[in-house]
Parts: structure tokens; C-alpha cells; sequence
């Protein structure tokens, strides 16, 4: 540190304060009874200002710079503004010692000899305090919320801004150490607020806000008399008795004089935001000093070290950007590092420091050894187990315990000094004089060696990784390469004012100078770029360079040296350049350099460091052809051209080397077809349509699939064109190429139709089926597309798809809920079985669901299957006897159905005497194992219940008296009950006009039959109405031995005859009382054969029958539509 005058003045009274103006533009200062404004710039005097009647004591600025306030020995305080006008004054009882403003607030401190007041310009009143002792200084927290004030018996006291004290602070030398000046630290990275204090009693001490004091008090052997800090609160200038200024740090630690001066030293100022200081003194000299802080630091490869605060050694690692702080507590004069390796030099001793380890990233540094003696030198080196000390022209070699073993005495002063390398205890040092001359020293040795001698002086020097260069920067701003073996002057660059070799390449190097960096390789031409600063090191692609106060590690990219190298096609040497750090696109261009140039290995490292694996590919396959002996290097340089997308320079070398195949391969491969005809000419017709083909495809892939279409036509390739209409739905392009096409052309045909089916264009595909003759293939369609009608009618031209048309057929009626035409449909396919179980299960489906009508229905169906699989002899006993089963079961349904609704909802469509008659056929025709669903509670109830109504009192009792052994569901068992108690007040007896008579024999049948629905005297099977089972006027007869089934029918017909109807056959028998119909249906196969006739086998009366025909538009028990010809 050094301090500069800058200008210089004096007044006719002694200074007794100063403050600057906030932009440091201006300068008040007080002395005698007036105010002195200069200007910092030059020092002029601006404007003396008169308003004080006796001698100014103090002055200060506020904050924001609009006022100041000066207070002195007549009582009274001054506000300014910075027009330097007087705008307030305001009076205290005892003359004014000091005068502070808050930095926040704006807020006026003035302190007297006994008091102290608070003004601020919002006020209009002055707020007093009294004050046990003459304050001398004060001074505000950077916060404005606390105001401490030195006084004349050694005591500190901090008040809040109402003036209440809240902390007091008693120096240890009472009245006899007067606070002469205080300051709070202005940092705002302090976490706490620090002041400093300097006493009469010569000490200078910190406090915290709390009143605890920091660290112990310093000796200052003089009477302080003012205290200031930097703006930054790094340092602390203090002044007094000693007539000079001392710079401290922000700990105490005195650092060197700023300016000695010819009488006390009564004030100093900072000025705000620089290095600047002014100086005030009881003669009335001012004195403005610029401080020059020089840079001390040392530099070893990437391990950069420099002193920070004066006191403290920062060590930087400027590859990791990791950094360690050394704390000296001393004044930092020098510092030297190397390896593991640290000197620095204190105004006392010399601190050696090691690290911990060997590790390269090891920042961890301790103590090795002090030498504590005093030294005097301009330069410092450290080694491995030496510290050199350079003073002018002579050099010494300390051990690190302090012995000197070596001195070296040069003929001219030394400009420069390096550690170039070498074993421990015999390194080697470059040293440069002021003559020009270049030695190198080694520690171990007392001679020096001269390396050259050049005719400027020197001022930079640096050695090459090999040692076989030396650059050295002169005193003209040249940098000179030189040959160490044999002297010789390499070449020479002007503006240079330092020179680095890089580490790990021999032949590159960089200088700085005018606000460039310039790099040069070998002997080329300089690569410039600006940079600002000095360049400390080269390593690799990263430069050092020092800026100001800072060092930093500028990554440049090596691109420019190695395109020099390029140009010159030195493979090897541009890739050790390129090594060094370019971008991803230098190294591709040195690959592609380097293949072109058919140097295959430095292409294959390139190619590698960017991952390229296609071109790795390319020159391994050369590489495998090289060594099964392939030397033809221009079929090597066409494949190179064919990657990097020079095509007709390929072919040309392709055509060149006599490999025109892998030329057309290339252009094919690339859809260059143009070229390829070109390259043809008039070729084989066979290669043409592969030319198409190859042509299609590659329409096909850059999705132009009209023209691929087009292409593939015109070559033949009908599948492959179908396959791109088929994917796009193009229906009547498919349509065009079926047409288009041979109908022995199978296999496109057929695909044709695929994806036109696929495209819901089922006509198109018909019509192409039909061109091929694929019949089988066509009803799939009609069958998939569910067009039945057009199934239908092929089946009628070709039974043998009969099946393949109904089967799909009962299957889609089945899944659409419609069985009854799903079971004709089998059965129209011959799936007997199919039909069988469909009718099996829709006939369980109705019991299970109470619709014991369909049940019925199903059942008589069943039956008619029966009858016509009965037609088969083998299955004729079987079939049959099933037939007259299902045919029971359908008349036992038929007739629960009215029980069924009569017991289950609230209104009855059935007359009392229908219930009647129809309980009381079932009771006679059930079988010892009730069918399922069918309920004999409800029959006989429904019996009970009828015959009690129409007077048979006798059947309705014997059916209450059967109910009772049966298990009666709770909603009956009321009725029950209650019509078992009432029925015995009833006669024993059954009323006559319900007995039954048989129309054979005239017997009257009881109402309660043992033998069941047959007479008990003729056995006659009584017939009965299907409608409202009333016992019919029909009685059965059989035929005579002779007499045919065929001749009973021809006398019946001669007798009566009747007219024959296309759908059904009924037979009328006409007396006084009743007209009955004998209702047959006959199969659409004929009437050749009677006993296959399916009928209902059903008989109704005739008014009966049309009513119900007309309620339900078929027949209520077969249900065949009236003008249904059949199925």
C-alpha cells in the first residue's frame, strides 16, 4: 500500500472537522469561524461560508445530500443546503462539540457540553437531553436506530432515537481516557453492528451494540484524535498526536501511514466510495491522498494466492473454483507458492505452509515452519525446502529454518523471477535482468547459466513444457521466442506485456497486450481476441489471466490453431491441438478433414470425442478391408464421399475404380432415379422395372403413396400397390386395379377383395368374388355383412351352402333375442339338435319366468320336431313316444295359464265355469310327477273356490280336505282357511248341471273322477275345447280291421264333402246345439302323407276360435298366423 498526494492546501486556522458531500464532488471543512467547500477534484476553493460567530467545531453531511449542519463555539447549529445556503439555526446552552445525521431518518444529532438535542425537519421543535459529561463525538448505526456518544469522562452511551439511554459503556481509564472519536463499521455483511472507539488513554477498541466489547483494546502510543472507516468498512483511518495518518484494518491491525504531516492530526475523511483520503491538521493543512493498493499474489499451474483485507491469504484453485482463507492478523507483504508449497511474508517473519496431502484438489493448508526474522525484499520465491529472496541485483537461498546457503550476485537489477521445475532441493529458477540478460539458477548450485542475452530489458519470461523455447516479453512490449540450444530468434510479436507457454503443448503459447489475447501455434499467423488484463498461465484450453485484483480462468476454444494445422493438412498435430478443448463442431471438421484426407486413425479418435457411429462404421469396414488386402484408395475415398454427401464426386471414383454397381446401388438407395437413368442410359428392361419398383418404394416412405401406387402398377406390382390402397381406404382406386386385373390373378384379386370388405364396401367385393368364382368366399360376405337376402338367394341356386348360410343365420337371430326364428332357421339347416335346444331352452326360460303360455307354445313346437324326426325309422318308437310327451305338457300348460293369472292378478279374464272345468281337467290329467311351475295349491284352490261358487259343494270340499296335506304359501292361507270353515255350512252335495256327460254312452260322469278325464262306464276319452275345456259332442271311433287310414278319408270326404284351403283343413259337424272345428295346419311339403301333417291336435269351438283368432291374430295354440302358408 501506498499513498499518493494528490493536492494540497492550507487555511489560516486549524482544521477541525471535515465531511463530504455524499457524491464526493465537494469538501466542508471546518475552520476557525468559517466553512471551507473545495472541490475534491483539484482542491479548489469554491466558497467560504460565514454564519458562526465563533470557532467551528464540527460539520457533517446528510445521507441523501440535500443538507448539511455545522455547530460551533457560539451555542448555536447551522443548517445548509447543498447550494450552500443557510435555511435554520437553532442554539444549545454550552458550545457545540459534535454534529451527526441519521442515515435513515435524516435526523439531526447535535452535542454540546452538557447536552445533547434531536432535530429533524419534519419538526419544528428541538427535543433536549441532558448529558452528565461533556460529549466529545457521536455517531449514528447504519440503521439510524441508534445513537452512540463519546464523552470526556471515558464513558460510552448508546440512546435509541428518542435520546433514552439504553446502553452504557465504562472504559476502563474513567475520566482519564477521554472517547475522543467513535465510528460504527458502515459493512452491511457484518451481521452485527460494530463501533470502534479511540481514547486519550492511546488504546483503540470495538464494541457490539450490546455494549460487549470485541477483542481487547490495541496500544496506539499517540492521543487519537479522529477515527473514520472506508466506505466498505474494510478499513480504518485513525489520526492524532502522532501528526500522521495510520491505515488499520476493520480488526485494528495497523497496516502502514498514509501521509505524515507537520502538526496534530485533527480529522480525516474518506471519500465515499473510493481509496481516497483527506487530512486535516491544527497548522490548516489539507491533504488529499489517493491510496494505491498493490497486488500481492503468487501463482503455481492452477493454484492462484493473493492477499485479501491486508491481512488475510485467499488460495484459489482455478480449475475447482474451490478457495481456503489463511488469516495472518498481519500486514501481508508477500507471497510466494509452489507445489504444495507457501511462503508469505509478514513485516515480521516468514509463515512456510504445506498441504495436507498430495492430493491435487486438496485445499487443506498448515503451518511447516516460521522463520521469524525481519527481511527487506522486492521478490519471493518458495521451492520445495527453500525460500529465495530477491532485493535489486542480489538473490538468496534460505533454508526454511532461516539459514542463508547461498547467494547469487547479478550484474543489473532483476526485473523477473520464476521456478521452472525440478527435483526437491535442486530446482530451477529463470531469472531475467534489467540488461537483458536471461539466467537460469539452480538452488543447489552456485553458478548461474546464461541462457541468452538480448539487448532490451526484460519484463516477462516463460519456459516451454520441453525447456528447448523461451519466450520473454521486453521492456518495448515485444515478445521474442527464442531456441535455447542454439539462441536463435524463433520469431517476434509486438504488444505483449506478459507471455504464458501452454503446459501440454510444446508449440503454443499466448501473450497479452492492449486489450488483446493473442495465441500463436508453431509459426502461424496470431489468433486474436479481446480480453482485458495480464496472462499469469496457459493449461490446456484455459488461460489465466489477471484482472485488477482478480485472477480468473478464461476457457478459449483452440479452434483457430487448429484450423492452421488443418490447412497445412497436419492431421496429428491439429488433433493434439484439438485435445487441447474445441467445440463439437471443430472436432467433427477435423474428422472429416482427416477421413477425406484418408488418415484413418486421427479420423477414428475424432470420431470418437463426438460420438459419431456411423462414421465409425465406415472406417472400420475400410479398416477390414485393408487388412484382407483391399489398397484401392479411391473406392476408399468414394465411400467417404458417398457418407459425407458428395454423390457425384462418389461416382465418379466408383465409375473410376470399375465399380459402376455400388454407383447405381448408391443413387437407387438415395431415390436419385433421375441420375440413375442418366448413369443407365439405355439399360437391361430388367433393371428399368427394378428402377421403378425401387422407385415406388421410396414414394412409399416419403408418404406419396398416389404416385407409389402408380409406380407399382406400371412395374407389376399389383400386391404391393393394393396394400398402400387398402392402408389410405382408397375404395375406387381398389375397385379401378380389380377391374383391371385377370380374373386368374388370384392372389391381388383376392386381396382386393379383403380390404374392400375391410373398407364397408361389401357390393365392390361381391363383384370381385363373383369375377373369381369364389362362391364360398362370396356367402361369407353376404353372412358377415348380415345381407341375408342375397345369402338366401344363393343358397337357393347352390344348397350345398345351405348351411353355411342358416347356421350364421339362427345364430344372429339367437344373439338378437328373436329364438323362435333362430329355432326355424336351424331347423331349416338341418341342425335338428341346434333347433332341439333352443326350443328345450326357451322352454325352461318360460317356466322359470311364469309364462306358462309359451311354455306351452314351446312344447307343442317341440313336439312337431319330434313328429318330424320321426320320419327317420331308426328314431320313429322314440321320437314318438317324446311326441305325445311334449304334447301332454303342452296341454297342461296351455290350461295352467288361466290358473296361473287367476290366482296371480287382480282381474280374471276367465268365466267362473272355465276355471271350473279347466281345475278340474288338470286335477284329472296330472301326472304323478307334477311338470315344473306348475302349482297344485293354486289348481285345487282355484277348484275350491269355482265349485263353491257354482254349487258342487261336494268337489270344493274335497278339495279344501286335499289342500290341507299340502304346504299353503302364507297369502292363500287366509282364504283357505276361512273357505274350509264356510263349506261345511254348505250341502253335501254337487250340483247336476256341472256333471259331465259322456256323448258315447250317455252316462253321467261325477265331478270327481278316479279314472280321470275318461268315461267311468265306456272308457271314451272325453274331448274338450281348447278354449274353454267344455266336454265337446265328439266322440272318437276306430277303423275296422281293412280299412285304411286313405280310405277312411276318401268315405269321410264323400260323405260330407269340404273345402280344401292352401293353409289350413277344417272339418264342421253341424247340429241344433254346437258347430265344431277340427283346425289342422299341413306342411308346405304337401298332404301325401297325413300322419307327418303337423297339427295342433287342438279342438275349439267355432265362435270360440274366430275370437280368439281376431284377439290374438293367430291361433291361441299353435300360434300359425291366418294367412300363414306355413314355415
Amino acid at each position: 500500500m501506498r499513498a499518493v498526494l494528490t493536492w494540497r492546501d492550507k487555511a489560516e486556522h486549524c482544521i477541525n472537522d471535515i465531511a463530504f458531500k455524499p457524491d464526493g464532488t465537494q469538501l466542508i471543512l471546518a475552520a476557525g469561524n468559517r466553512l471551507l467547500v473545495y472541490d475534491t477534484s483539484d482542491g479548489t476553493l469554491l466558497q467560504p461560508l460565514k454564519g458562526h460567530k465563533d470557532t467551528v467545531y464540527c460539520v457533517a453531511y446528510a445521507k441523501d445530500g440535500k443538507r448539511f449542519a455545522s455547530g460551533s463555539a457560539d451555542k448555536s447549529i447551522i443548517i445548509w443546503t447543498s447550494k450552500l445556503e443557510g435555511i435554520l439555526k437553532y442554539t444549545h446552552n454550552d458550545s457545540i462539540q459534535c454534529v451527526s445525521y441519521n442515515p435513515v431518518t435524516h435526523q439531526l444529532a447535535s452535542c454540546s457540553s452538557s447536552d445533547f438535542g434531536l432535530w429533524s425537519p419534519e419538526q419544528k421543535s428541538i427535543s433536549k437531553h441532558k448529558s452528565s459529561s461533556k460529549i466529545i463525538c457521536c455517531s449514528w448505526t447504519n440503521d439510524g436506530q441508534y445513537l452512540a456518544l463519546g464523552m470526556f469522562n471515558g464513558i460510552i452511551s448508546i440512546r435509541n432515537k428518542n435520546g433514552e439511554e439504553k446502553v452504557k459503556i465504562e472504559r476502563p481509564g474513567g475520566s482519564l481516557s477521554p472517547v475522543w472519536s467513535i465510528c460504527w463499521n458502515p459493512s452491511r455483511e457484518e451481521h452485527n453492528d460494530i463501533l470502534a472507539v479511540a481514547d486519550w488513554g492511546q488504546k483503540l477498541s470495538f464494541y457490539q451494540l450490546s455494549g460487549k466489547q470485541i477483542g481487547k483494546d490495541r496500544v496506539l502510543n499517540f492521543d487519537p484524535c479522529c477515527i473514520s472507516y472506508f466506505t466498505k468498512g474494510e478499513y480504518i483511518l485513525l489520526g492524532g498526536s502522532d501528526k500522521q495518518v495510520s491505515l488499520f484494518t476493520k480488526d485494528g491491525v495497523r497496516l502502514g501511514t498514509v501521509g505524515e504531516q507537520n502538526s496534530w492530526v485533527w480529522t480525516c475523511r474518506v471519500k465515499p466510495d473510493s481509496n481516497y483520503v483527506v487530512v486535516g491538521c491544527q497548522d490548516g493543512t489539507i491533504s488529499f491522498y489517493q491510496l494505491i493498493f498493490s497486488t500481492v499474489h503468487g501463482l503455481y499451474k492452477d493454484r492462484y494466492a493473493y492477499r485479501d483485507s491486508m491481512t488475510d491469504v485467499i488460495v484459489q484453485h482455478l480449475i475447482t473454483e474451490q478457495k481456503v482463507r489463511m488469516k495472518c492478523k498481519e500486514l501481508v507483504k508477500k507471497i510466494a507458492i509452489y507445489r504444495n508449497r507457501l511462503a508469505i511474508q509478514l513485516p515480521e517473519k516468514i509463515l512456510i505452509y504445506e498441504l495436507y496431502s498430495e492430493d491435487s484438489s486438496d485445499m487443506h493448508y498448515r503451518v511447516k515452519e516460521r522463520i521469524v526474522k525481519k527481511f527487506e525484499c522486492n521478490l519471493l520465491v518458495v521451492c520445495a525446502n527453500h525460500i529465495i529472496l530477491c532485493q535489486e541485483k542480489r538473490l538468496q537461498c534460505l533454508s526454511f529454518s532461516g539459514v542463508k546457503e547461498r547467494e547469487w550476485q547479478m550484474e543489473s537489477l532483476i526485473r523477473y523471477i520464476k521456478v521452472i521445475g525440478g527435483p526437491p532441493g535442486r530446482e530451477g529458477l529463470l531469472v531475467g535482468l534489467k540488461n537483458g540478460q536471461i539466467l537460469k539458477i539452480f538452488v543447489d548450485n552456485l553458478f548461474a547459466i546464461i541462457l541468452l542475452k538480448q539487448a532490451t530489458a526484460v519484463r516477462c519470461l516463460d519456459m516451454s513444457a520441453s525447456r528447448k523455447k523461451l519466450a520473454v516479453v521486453d521492456e518495448n512490449d515485444t515478445c521474442l521466442v527464442y531456441d535455447i540450444d542454439t539462441k536463435e530468434l524463433l520469431f517476434q510479436e509486438p504488444n505483449a506485456n506478459s507471455v504464458a507457454w501452454n503446459t501440454q503443448c510444446e508449440d503454443m503459447l499466448c501473450f497479452s497486450g492492449g486489450g488483446y489475447l493473442n495465441i500463436k501455434a508453431s509459426t502461424f499467423p496470431v489468433h486474436r481476441q479481446k480480453l482485458q488484463g495480464f496472462v499469469v498461465g496457459y493449461n490446456g484450453s484455459k488461460i489465466f489471466c489477471l484482472h485488477v485484483f482478480s485472477i480468473s480462468a478464461v476457457e478459449v476454444p483452440q479452434s483457430a490453431p487448429m484450423y492452421q494445422y488443418l490447412d497445412r493438412k497436419m492431421f496429428k498435430e491439429a488433433y493434439q491441438i484439438a485435445c487441447l478443448g474445441v467445440t463439437d463442431t471443430d472436432w467433427h471438421e477435423l474428422a472429416m478433414e482427416a477421413l477425406e484426407g484418408l488418415d484413418f486413425e486421427t479420423a477414428k479418435k475424432a470420431f470418437i470425442r463426438v460420438r459419431d457411429l456411423r462414421y465409425l462404421e465406415l472406417i472400420s469396414s475400410i479398416e477390414e478391408r485393408k487388412k484382407r488386402g483391399e489398397t484401392n484408395k479411391d473406392l476408399f475415398l468414394a465411400d467417404v464421399f458417398s457418407y459425407q454427401g458428395k454423390f457425384h464426386e462418389a461416382a465418379k471414383l466408383y465409375k473410376r475404380s470399375g465399380h459402376e454397381n455400388l454407383a447405381l446401388e448408391m443413387y437407387t438407395d438415395l431415390r436419385m432415379f433421375e441420375y440413375v437413368k442418366d448413369f443407365l442410359g439405355s439399360g437391361d428392361p430388367k433393371e428399368i422395372k427394378m428402377l421403378i419398383t425401387k422407385q415406388a418404394d421410396w414414394a412409399r416412405n416419403i408418404k406419396e403413396p398416389k404416385a407409389a401406387v402408380e409406380m407399382y402398377i406400371s412395374a407389376g406390382e399389383h400386391v404391393k400397390a393394393i396394400e398402400i390402397c387398402g392402408h389410405h381406404g382408397w375404395v375406387d382406386m381398389l375397385i379401378d386395379i380389380a377391374r383391371k386385373l385377370d380374373k386368374a390373378e388370384r392372389e391381388p384379386l383376392l386381396l382386393c377383395a379383403t380390404y374392400l370388405k375391410k373398407l364397408d364396401s361389401p357390393d365392390y367385393a361381391a363383384e370381385t368374388y363373383l369375377k373369381m368364382g369364389d362362391l364360398k368366399s362370396l356367402v361369407q360376405l353376404h353372412v358377415e355383412t348380415q345381407r341375408w337376402d342375397e345369402a338366401f338367394a344363393l343358397g337357393e341356386k347352390h344348397p350345398e351352402f345351405k348351411d353355411d348360410i342358416y347356421v350364421p343365420y339362427a345364430q344372429w337371430l339367437a344373439e338378437n333375442d328373436r329364438f323362435e326364428e333362430a329355432q326355424q332357421a336351424f331347423h331349416k339347416a338341418g341342425r335338428q339338435r341346434e333347433a332341439v335346444q333352443v326350443l328345450e331352452q326357451l322352454t325352461d326360460n318360460a317356466v322359470a319366468e311364469s309364462r306358462f303360455n309359451d311354455a306351452a307354445y314351446y312344447y307343442w313346437m317341440l313336439s312337431m320336431q319330434c313328429l318330424d324326426i320321426a320320419q327317420d325309422p331308426a328314431q320313429k318308437d322314440v321320437m314318438l313316444g317324446k311326441f305325445h310327451h311334449f304334447q301332454r305338457l303342452a296341454e297342461l300348460y296351455h290350461a295352467y295359464h288361466a290358473i296361473h293369472r287367476h290366482t296371480e292378478d287382480p282381474f280374471s279374464v276367465h268365466g267362473p265355469e272355465t276355471l271350473f272345468n279347466i281345475s278340474r281337467f288338470l286335477l284329472h290329467s296330472l301326472p304323478k310327477d307334477t311338470p315344473s311351475g306348475i302349482s297344485k295349491v293354486k289348481i285345487l284352490f282355484t277348484l275350491a273356490k269355482q265349485s263353491k261358487a257354482l254349487g258342487a259343494y261336494r268337489l270344493a270340499r274335497h278339495a279344501y280336505d286335499k289342500l290341507r296335506g299340502l304346504y299353503i304359501p302364507a297369502r292363500f292361507q287366509k282364504s283357505i282357511e276361512l273357505g274350509t270353515l264356510t263349506i261345511r255350512a254348505k250341502p253335501f252335495h254337487d250340483s247336476e248341471e256341472l256333471v259331465p256327460l259322456c256323448y258315447r254312452c250317455s252316462t253321467n260322469n261325477p265331478l270327481l273322477n278316479n279314472l280321470g278325464n275318461v268315461c267311468i262306464n265306456c272308457r271314451q276319452p272325453f274331448v274338450f275345447s281348447a278354449s274353454s275345456y267344455d266336454v265337446l259332442h265328439l266322440v272318437e271311433f276306430c277303423l275296422e280291421e281293412g280299412i285304411t287310414d286313405e280310405e277312411a278319408i276318401s268315405l269321410i270326404d264323400l260323405e260330407a264333402p269340404r273345402p280344401k284351403r292352401e293353409d289350413r283343413q277344417r272339418e264342421t259337424i253341424n247340429n241344433s246345439s254346437q258347430i265344431l272345428q277340427l283346425v289342422e295346419t299341413k306342411d308346405s311339403m304337401g298332404d301325401e302323407d297325413p300322419f307327418t301333417a303337423k297339427l295342433s291336435f287342438e279342438m275349439f269351438h267355432s265362435e270360440d276360435y274366430e275370437l280368439l283368432v281376431l284377439q290374438h291374430g293367430c291361433c291361441p295354440y299353435c300360434r300359425r298366423r291366418k294367412d300363414d302358408p306355413g314355415p
